[in-house]
């Protein structure tokens, strides 16, 4: 185990988890991949997801919760609770965060929209990946100003 640990970012849904892990230093949050899934078949792709975790050395996982827009919690929220408690119950040591995440999918596609001008097919191959990029980079940058 290193001196440092980095943070893995995830954007769960229900066909798709979004991957991002950090540097090693903390500071920046790239993308890893899209890991497939199918909510209603209870594959959560939970054995590629600690694939990942063991090969870069994750201690944290930032976890997207999607709360609706009147700071309810609603059944995605739910399901992101749920995920987490399934990635816990594998491996207690790891440490859980749960960050709002309202946006963050329309933020990414906006993204890719305007500044990268990527066309709807490519963007939805790519769209749950930068969202976990922004899940991450969000809580990265609130644990520099702590």
């Amino acid at each position: 185990m290193s001196k440092y640990q980095r943070s893995m970012g995830l954007d769960v849904g229900s066909r798709t988890v979004g991957v991002a892990v950090s540097d090693l230093m903390g500071w920046t949050a790239q993308g890893l991949e899209t890991v497939r899934i199918n909510e209603d078949e209870g594959d959560f792709g939970i054995d590629r997801i600690f694939q990942l975790i063991e090969e870069y050395d994750v201690s944290t996982v930032v976890i997207g919760f999607p709360k609706n827009m009147n700071n309810s919690v609603g059944p995605r929220a739910e399901a992101a609770m749920a995920y987490g408690d399934q990635l816990k119950s594998r491996r207690e040591d790891l440490n859980i965060v749960y960050i709002d995440e309202r946006l963050t999918t329309s933020q990414a596609e906006r993204m890719l929209i305007s500044e990268a001008n990527v066309s709807r097919k490519k963007r939805k191959q790519v769209i749950d990946k930068l969202a976990a990029v922004i899940i991450l980079q969000n809580y990265l940058d609130q644990q520099t100003r702590l």
